[in-house]
């Protein structure tokens, strides 16, 4: 079905129908342009230029990384978000089903990073980014897959749960990876949409943040479903109920860490829909994640199966 507009614009991509049948993940969030300047000796004071040959220009953000790294793991993926048109033709070349939300005259998002081998900063221009959170809600009725991915902030938590619960009515489950927003948990229905989901993904500082207190074990292990927390080269852990699943971290010679929590989402998700325990799939986890901070930037380091 095609919707022509009345201005005579290109129809919006919600108004076609889902070509998608058969797949295993729908990873749906922000995406990036990312310019990365890594391994700088030395942070540029004001008002001074440095040079460097470390340049890197790729693609970044949590639903397409997450969404590459499982697809290299042999699941069966697509990607919901606004994506700049060369990062589009990038998923698929790598196999990766492609439902691109953003219009034609909307900018896309880019981040520039400033990466020494002891910490990064980074400036952002979010673009369409910041128009897609309602697009995304509406993107949910046609998805056709075993499971959806979240990540990205959610800025009205009550229609988030109301999608969540409509998803798994179709018997679709869920997992989501907020990152760092350190004013989500006062939210109306932060704590609902928590508790909607399959799987939690966060990393240390995160589970402290969003649990509200310490310790912060407890407070995650009575949620439904189950947390997942990365703790870098210390590992991971899940927490479901009672119950505590540890996998020790691996000694490798990191590069640069941008995108490694995602990279991890990824492995342990197509170790999951792969039909593994939770064990194995933390495992493997640990392996696409640590795997992921061997190169620059977060998609060159990603292990294929």
């Amino acid at each position: 079905m095609h919707v022509k507009s009345g201005n005579g614009e290109a129809p919006h991509p919600l108004a076609r129908e889902w070509p998608w049948m058969g797949l295993d993940l729908v990873c749906v969030g922000e995406a990036f342009e990312d310019l990365i300047f890594h391994d700088l000796s030395e942070w540029p004071r004001l008002g001074e230029e440095f040079r460097t040959h470390r340049l890197l220009r790729t693609w970044g953000g949590g639903a397409l990384l997450t969404a590459v790294a499982a697809s290299r793991q042999g699941s069966r993926v697509g990607v919901v978000s606004g994506l700049a048109s060369a990062a589009h033709c990038f998923l698929r070349r790598e196999g990766i089903q492609v439902r691109n939300l953003r219009r034609s005259h909307e900018a896309h998002a880019v981040t520039v990073a400033l990466s020494t081998r002891e910490d990064r900063a980074f400036v952002t221009y979010p673009g369409v980014n910041e128009q897609l959170e309602e697009r995304f809600l509406s993107s949910l009725s046609g998805v056709r897959a075993r499971h959806v991915h979240l990540a990205l902030e959610p800025r009205d938590c009550l229609a988030w749960v109301e999608a969540l619960q409509r998803l798994s009515a179709r018997g679709i489950t869920t997992s989501w990876d907020f990152g760092w927003h350190a004013e989500l948990v006062h939210r109306p229905g932060f704590r609902q949409l928590t508790s909607s989901l399959d799987t939690l993904f966060l990393n240390e500082a995160e589970a402290l943040l969003y649990a509200g207190s310490a310790p912060w074990e407890p407070w995650w292990q009575k949620q439904a479903g189950c947390t997942i927390v990365k703790l870098g080269k210390h590992g991971c852990l899940a927490l479901t109920g009672s119950d505590r699943h540890a996998v020790a971290g691996l000694a490798v010679a990191a590069v640069d860490s941008t995108g490694a929590g995602d990279a991890f989402n990824g492995g342990f998700l197509a170790a999951i829909l792969e039909g593994r325990d939770l064990h194995g799939a933390l495992e493997l986890g640990n392996q696409v994640g640590a795997a992921s901070t061997l190169c620059a930037g977060g998609l060159e380091g990603l292990p294929r199966r």
